[in-house]
Order: structure tokens, then sequence, then C-alpha cells
């Protein structure tokens, strides 16, 4: 067991991680009280095989470490790591282009104990479009995508909507058959990025029994400067007047322990990157030295965040609903 087992200390969850799976990473995650993380396990942009490859790959490294992490694939065992101190790893991927060709193939996602998936990314596949598709170029929700939510909701799988487009996100809650998630988007009324949900997803999601995850991602933060915490305290103040406390959570998103070269970052996810439209649109002020929050560049600051949400009048009970309660209840409720 490890040294901080039984410690007196609340369950907390990572909506969406996609951090180094390192024993290094896994040490700074549990400093920042984190238990549970939901990893992007199998990168987003590719296919069946190469994702199968990673997704082994990345299991492989939490068995390696197993002292003081592993998978997890149900809310007792999300418990049970807590309570022995590990760290809990829920697979989860960004895409289900790996399946699109046969979604037969989700049941075996399930049995390699992926649990959390989106329908697409920030690209056009079989089942709709991404975020970066704007007004009429988002066609919506596919028809592959009806059957897509069918076999997610037969499974017991988790459906997040993250990455789709507008219209994309629109049609897959008005065909919701039990609890949807964003795992990590922030209020377009407050940051107007192409990534962020507007408030009429804000409440369909809510009323389908899920959740929001604000999330820490610069481009989906702030636009004009380099976000601060209270900028991002602001998404929650807004997802909660919309959606109501029990539909909120929080997510990292933070590349922590693989940070990529500057050149790199720039041609993916900087001001040259994959979607112009969402890290092409920021000010000066965003570069590769400035990319992070101000007051959050590692997930061992987690505890600032529920430290501010103190300071803006938030109750414990409601604090601790954005720091894991709301996400047990959905898990409880699909999973099971």
């Amino acid at each position: 067991m490890n040294a901080t087992a039984g410690a007196p200390r609340p369950i907390t969850i990572d909506g969406l991680n996609c951090a180094a799976v390192s024993r290094e990473q896994a040490l700074r995650t549990l400093e920042g009280g984190v238990s549970a993380i939901n990893l992007t396990a199998m990168s987003p942009f590719v296919g069946l095989s190469d994702s199968l490859v990673e997704l082994e790959a990345n299991c492989a490294k939490i068995d390696a470490m197993s002292d003081i992490a592993t998978v997890v694939t149900s809310v007792a065992d999300i418990e049970k790591a807590h309570h022995d101190g590990k760290l809990g790893y829920i697979l989860g991927t960004q895409n289900s282009m790996m399946v699109e060709d046969d979604l037969q193939l989700l049941a075996t996602m399930k049995r390699l104990g992926v649990r959390i998936l989106q329908p697409t990314y920030n690209e056009e596949n079989a089942l709709g479009y991404g975020a970066p598709f704007e007004k009429d170029d988002d066609k919506g929700m596919k028809a592959k995508g009806v059957e897509w939510i069918e076999e997610m909701t037969r499974l017991g799988l988790i459906i997040d909507l993250s990455h789709c487009g507008h219209r994309t996100t629109s049609a897959y809650l008005a065909a919701a058959k039990g609890p949807m998630v964003v795992s990590h988007a922030n209020a377009f009324a407050v940051c107007p990025s192409l990534r962020n949900k507007k408030d009429e997803h804000i409440r369909a999601i809510a009323e389908t029994g899920g959740l929001i995850g604000a999330v820490m991602w610069s481009p989906a933060v702030r636009h004009d400067q380099r976000p601060t915490l209270d900028d991002y305290l602001n998404h929650i103040d807004h997802h909660v007047k919309v959606g109501g406390i029990e539909h909120v959570a929080f997510a990292s998103d933070v590349t922590e322990g693989q940070v990529p070269s500057p050149e790199k970052w720039d041609k993916s996810y900087g001001p040259n990157g994959y979607s112009p439209n969402i890290t092409g649109v920021l000010g000066d002020w965003y570069t590769y030295e400035k990319r992070l929050n101000v007051d959050f560049q590692s997930l061992a600051h987690t505890p600032r965040i529920w430290d501010g949400m103190k300071k803006r009048g938030y109750s414990e009970t409601d604090i601790d609903k954005v720091r894991s309660g709301n996400w047990l209840r959905v898990m409880k409720d699909v999973w099971n």
C-alpha cells in the first residue's frame, strides 16, 4: 500500500488528461490530490491498429508502476485506488475514428478497459463534425451517429461530446438516451471559442443528467490575454449559472511531462496549428513560453481551483460536486 493510503482527502477526478504516463507525472498528479484521470489513452488522429498499439503501451506503463497507479473501470475501482493512495487511470479516447467502419468494435474497446469515447475529434468522420467546422460547414450528426449512440448506450460507455462542432453537439444531445458529458470545454458566452459550448448546449447536457467540465486549456479560457485562475473560475461560474452545480466538473487538459518542442507545438496546438480558427485567433501573448494558465502549469496546482472556488463563496458540498461528485454520479448511471 502507498504511503498516502487512507489519508483523509476527498476524491478528485480530472475529466480529461493528456499528460505523460510516467512515474514522475503520476506522483505530481497525486501531489495535486487528484485520485483519477480520464486519460487520452489513444491518439485521436490514428486508426485501429495504431490505436491498439498505443493503448497497450500505455497499459504496460501503468502496470509497471502498480505501486502508485492502476487502471480503473468502475466507481468501486476508483474508490479503492483512492483509498490505496494510487492514481486511477480511466482509459478514454477523444475520437471514434478507429471503430467508425465497424461499430461492433466498441464492444472490443470496452473489453480492453476503455470507458469514455468521443464520436469525433476536430475533423469530419463517419459520425459527425468536429469543433473547427463553422455554421453550415458543420452539417451535424450523421446517420451512423445514431447507431453509435445506441451501441454506446447498450454497452454502458460514457458519451463525450467535447470536440464536436456546435451543430453536431446539438444533434447528439437531441438524440440522447441517457447522460452525455462534455468532459473538457468552457462557456462560449465567456470565451467565444469554437471549442466551447453555447448556453443551449450546457442546458441540454444538464437535461440528460450529464455534466460539462471546465477546462484549463488556454485557447478555451481567454483570447485577449494570458488567462489566470480567475478567468478559469469565470467559466465554472457560468456553467453553474446555466446548467446547475450538479452538472459541472473539472478538466486539466495539460500536456505535462511530454512537452513538445516550440516548433512542434506551434504547428500542432500553437498559433499555426491544426485548427487556426481555434488556436490562431488568440492575442500575441499566446507563445510557447506563455501557453499555460498563469496560475496552473501542473496537476500539482489542482488545489488552487478548490481554494479559488471557496474564495468565491462556494460551499464545501458544492466544491465536492465539481471535484468528483458529479463525475461519480454519471459513472454510476452509465457504467452500471
